[in-house]
């Protein structure tokens, strides 16, 4: 870049430029939320057939429409407010040295170069001439020209020649910010259809990384959030920033921003969303490759282990294919998990409030929170943590869990708003016998749990009665999380399918003793647990025969005996299933127990 076409710019149309962008993505976002929120549910809620699910589909196809355009409008923004503040670096530096310049009574070329007069003592005649001074760049080529300026006869030529530098430092600035922004920000757009497919949401993540590198220096100027911070630091230093802080914030780090307990959970769950579908985009390449890859050979000739020989039309699948197809289904359900929470969240017609995405990654087991209801401005917030077997890949049947305890909270207690959480924000155990017979899954979980409870509390200015829920392995990770964090904004404490909760008596939670509540159905497996940690036997009852009428299970006292010491609520008998077909383990989302624990999470009593 010339110095002329320096001199005559103006950063500031960029910055507005990058406001106007902003504004048309706080459109499209504004835009999403009338689709979502309004448009979608009124057509499900009043019309019915063909026709309207084939409308609702192509609003939800448009809502992503939206959403892409937010977020690509949000980077544009970032871009050029970057570009703007490097050139207005760049433009002060020239301008300073131009007056510089100016002040000595110096003249600057229109090359950047610096032009002194004649000036100083030459005996016996004329002052040394004037002549004229071009910048460099070169750390040696500026040594050589300090130790000429001591020799020069003229004094003038030192100081043009560090004006003369510093403008060729603004040129040079002015000229790699070019360079760099220009490609940068003609990368910064769409395919030309309408539709927002798994590539350009993968493409969304590749320009975000090259904004955020590329406007580092920028970014620099915002204040980031509190390293470690609680909920309440996290809210205050949320509240400290500007808007624009804010949505640049979002635009670069919305992984950050969706997992920062204690900020409102409408920004959480719209840089959660966005998080969902990049890593959406970013799987499903991974399977697109990996389908690629499957080997030619999905069977071989078995051969007899004990003969050695080849056993006529026996075939078995070879180990090569058995590993591709092992990640195949891996990386199938990974998607169908987030296909999952993408569609709980829509609103539905049953009830259910919608789904705010409160947390998300893909990070070992894959990990969602849900939120069913906003919790910033719900009278009752209810965060259930499932238990063992819990996963990314299978979030449907936990998240359906939540959404009942939405409906059924709005039914018992219509007078006031209730948000259900379903929070896995942890890895779960992942079998009966082996893994779930150890407390380090839940020690790893106590910290994120009491992180997101404080939010609940801190989010909404402690107006909130707040309840955890946990479900089997769950009740352990609550357990632990109340009885090591004492003073969490906890109300109520429910425990159902309980192997214990790592305490022996309800006292222990931090909890009155009449907000701790608990149900085992009669014929949950759960109640053939050892009264140890160990090894899980073979689940035979008559081997356990002994430990019914002894309270004590794996973790602790069983939290509906007597000596545990805190409130019991009842489920119907039944047989080993329930009475939708689903196991006694899991009945506690049936009719009476779900009711009775509706009734607490609203402030009653079963």
């Amino acid at each position: 870049m010339d110095l002329a076409a320096l001199k005559a710019l103006k950063p500031s149309e960029f910055e507005e430029a990058a406001g106007g962008y902003r504004s048309a993505g706080d459109i499209a976002a504004q835009a999403t939320e009338h689709l979502n929120n309004v448009i979608v549910p009124g057509m499900r809620k009043g019309l019915k057939g063909e026709a309207t699910d084939a409308a609702v589909e192509q609003l939800q196809e448009l809502s992503k429409d939206y959403q892409y355009v937010q977020v690509e409008c949000g980077l544009v923004g970032v871009a050029l407010d970057a570009f703007a503040a490097e050139m207005r670096s760049a433009q002060a530096t020239l301008n300073a040295a131009i007056a510089d310049a100016e002040a000595r009574h110096f003249s600057v070329g229109s090359d950047g170069s610096v032009g002194y007069p004649a000036a100083g003592d030459n005996p016996g005649g004329a002052p040394p001439g004037a002549g004229s001074a071009h910048g460099t760049l070169s750390d040696q080529a500026r040594a050589l020209n300090r130790q000429a300026a001591h020799f020069d006869p003229n004094p003038n030529f030192g100081p043009a020649q560090e004006i003369a530098d510093r403008i060729a430092e603004a040129l040079k600035a002015a000229t790699d910010a070019d360079q760099k922004w220009a490609p940068a920000l003609r990368k910064l757009k769409a395919d030309d259809d309408l539709a927002v497919s798994d590539g350009d949401w993968r493409d969304t993540q590749g320009d975000m990384e090259l904004v955020r590198k590329d406007a580092e220096g920028y970014l620099g100027h915002m204040k980031p959030p509190p390293k470690g911070g609680d909920a309440a630091h996290n809210r205050d230093w949320w509240k400290g920033l500007s808007d624009q802080e804010r949505a640049d914030y979002v635009a670069m780090y919305p992984a950050g921003v969706g997992a920062l307990d204690g900020i409102p959970a409408a920004v959480r769950d719209g840089a959660n969303r966005v998080v969902l579908a990049e890593t959406h985009g970013s799987v499903q390449g991974q399977l697109d490759a990996w389908m690629k890859k499957e080997p030619a050979d999905r069977y071989r000739p078995y051969i007899d282990p004990y003969t050695g020989t080849v056993l006529k039309n026996v075939q078995v699948e070879t180990d090569e294919w058995k590993k591709w197809n092992e990640r195949t289904e891996e990386l199938q359900d990974r998607l169908k998990g987030m296909d999952n929470i993408t569609s709980r969240m829509e609103p539905s017609s049953d009830g259910a409030e919608r789904g705010y995405l409160l947390g998300f990654d893909n990070n070992k087991l894959g990990h969602a929170i849900v939120s069913f209801g906003n919790p910033d401005t719900a009278d009752n917030v209810v965060t259930y943590v499932p238990g063992t077997g819990a996963k990314l890949s299978s979030v449907d049947g936990d998240l359906h869990r939540a959404q009942l305890m939405n409906e059924r909270a709005l039914y018992v207690d219509p007078g006031h708003k209730t948000a259900s959480v379903m929070w896995l924000g942890y890895d779960a155990p992942q079998s009966i016998l082996g893994d779930a017979t150890e407390t380090k899954w839940a020690d790893d979980a106590r910290e994120p749990l009491s992180k997101f409870l404080a939010g609940v509390g801190a989010g909404n200015g402690g107006n909130v009665n707040s309840t955890v829920m946990g479900h089997s392995y769950g009740t352990l990770v609550a357990g632990e999380t109340l009885r090591d964090h004492p003073g969490l904004p906890v109300d109520n404490a429910i425990f159902v399918g309980s192997p214990g909760v790592g305490v022996e008596h309800a006292k222990d939670l931090h909890l009155p003793a009449d907000h701790v509540w608990s149900a085992t159905a009669k014929n949950d497996l759960i109640n053939l647990a050892p009264p140890n940690p160990g090894p899980l036997a073979p689940l035979n009852p008559l081997a356990y025969e002994k430990f019914f009428d002894d309270h004590s299970v794996l973790y602790g006292n069983d939290p509906t005996s007597d000596e545990f010491g805190g409130q019991v609520f009842s489920v119907p008998d039944g047989e080993d299933w329930g009475l939708n077909g689903t196991p006694a383990h899991s009945q506690y989302w049936e009719s009476k127990p779900l009711t009775s624990a509706a009734k607490i999470v609203t402030g009653g009593k079963p």
